[in-house]
């Protein structure tokens, strides 16, 4: 295996990922605003940016989708035990007393098997479930009249905000590893340039000096 830089975050992720990261953080404040927890902006139109917000991130998520699927990077989220307790241990301890990382990114598995678990799991469970609860919560003038309609709202409404603070949770860890093992900057410069240091294979390194050389750095 030789170690090189490589471009394994392309443009369209990139722009997804901060496009997104702003989509959401729009969404907590709105949100919260929403619930009665600040007043900065009025209440009106706190709900028309949130559900702006919301409307955009969904389009936003429904291209993600189709690139992961049409580009073949779904692969890097097909979660496996190899390597999984050893990735924990390191988080839950190792990383405490100046552990190496136990994890060397792969051309094919650009991430660790936490990761690969964690974002399966947000992206087919709590993403697909806060996208229902605020499109039921948003078309409720189109159920209001069912029976236990009112109740319906409540425990929409109420999965809603449970599945938000969630996510919340997610992304106060996601932000909080960024600052762990390497610095801040070293984990952060990978999705501002794309570049990052993986392990290749002769065959893989080969591959992409014929037929993509732009993905690797000289």
């Amino acid at each position: 295996m030789t170690e090189r830089q490589v471009k394994v975050y392309p443009r369209f992720e990139r722009f997804w990922h901060w496009t997104q990261m702003l989509l959401i953080f729009g969404l907590f404040f709105t949100g919260l605003r929403i619930m009665g927890l600040h007043a900065f902006i009025p209440f009106g139109a706190a709900v028309m940016l949130h559900t702006l917000a919301a409307l955009t991130l969904i389009v936003l998520w429904l291209f993600a989708i189709f690139w992961h699927l049409t580009t073949g990077t779904w692969r890097h989220y097909v979660p496996t035990s190899q390597g999984l307790f050893a990735v924990a241990r390191f988080y839950a301890f190792g990383i405490f007393k100046g552990e190496h990382h136990p994890y060397r990114k792969a051309y094919w598995r650009k991430h660790n098997p936490l990761q690969a678990l964690t974002y399966l799991a947000l992206k087919l469970v709590l993403f697909p479930a806060i996208w229902i609860t605020g499109l039921a919560y948003l078309s409720y003038n189109f159920w209001e009249t069912q029976p236990g309609a009112s109740f319906g709202l409540e425990v929409v409404a109420n999965l809603h905000i449970l599945i938000a603070f969630t996510i919340a949770a997610f992304v106060v860890i996601h932000v909080y590893l960024l600052t762990a093992g390497h610095s801040f900057r070293e984990h952060l410069r990978p999705m501002i340039t794309g570049f990052d240091t993986v392990d290749l294979s002769p065959e893989e390194e080969a591959y992409l000096a014929r037929d993509e050389p732009g993905r690797l750095k000289r």
